[in-house]
């Protein structure tokens, strides 16, 4: 049973804490489609900033399709992260870079933002390489296997956070 914090000053608070066992280098993969509608609200700048107390974002990408608007792109690009366009599937273009991030040695960390479930297979191998795995998630439709796959999990529109039991004491 994992302990559950809310509020996203008792996330910061609580990541920061990480900052004594040391920086981390992280990863940080967008599923821009599946997350970035306007009824769920997501802010980019956000998720940088609970990051940057845990550890230092080497990468960060957002995945969109092709049909994501100048506007957006531009959003993405001054929240500081680069736009990755897809012409074809962005889930299959996401894991494949996600699979580049589980095989870079330079990168502690992936973490990704999302609700599908088809990125458990990406997070399990992350595990096994052992990269620790942070996944941001939205309801209503947030994976349930995504939560269970991932070392911590974030739920963006309710400001919780899960924790692994053995980091409660």
């Amino acid at each position: 049973m994992q302990n559950v914090k809310t509020g996203f000053n008792s996330i910061v608070k609580y990541l920061s804490t990480k900052k004594e066992v040391g920086r981390r280098s992280i990863g940080l993969l967008v599923d821009g489609p599946n997350v970035l509608r306007k009824e769920f609200d997501i802010n980019l700048e956000e998720i940088r900033d609970v990051l940057k107390e845990y550890g230092n974002v080497k990468i960060g990408r957002v995945f969109l399709n092709q049909y994501a608007s100048n506007k957006l792109v531009e959003a993405v690009e001054n929240n500081g992260f680069e736009p990755v366009i897809c012409s074809s599937d962005v889930d299959v273009r996401l894991a494949v870079e996600g699979m580049d991030l589980v095989h870079n040695p330079n990168i502690d960390t992936l973490a990704l933002v999302t609700r599908d479930a088809d990125f458990k297979p990406l997070l399990n191998k992350a595990n096994e390489h052992g990269k620790e795995t942070i996944i941001f998630g939205v309801e209503p439709g947030f994976s349930t296997a995504l939560r269970n796959s991932s070392d911590y999990v974030i739920i963006l529109n309710t400001g919780e956070v899960s924790i692994p039991e053995e980091e409660m004491s």
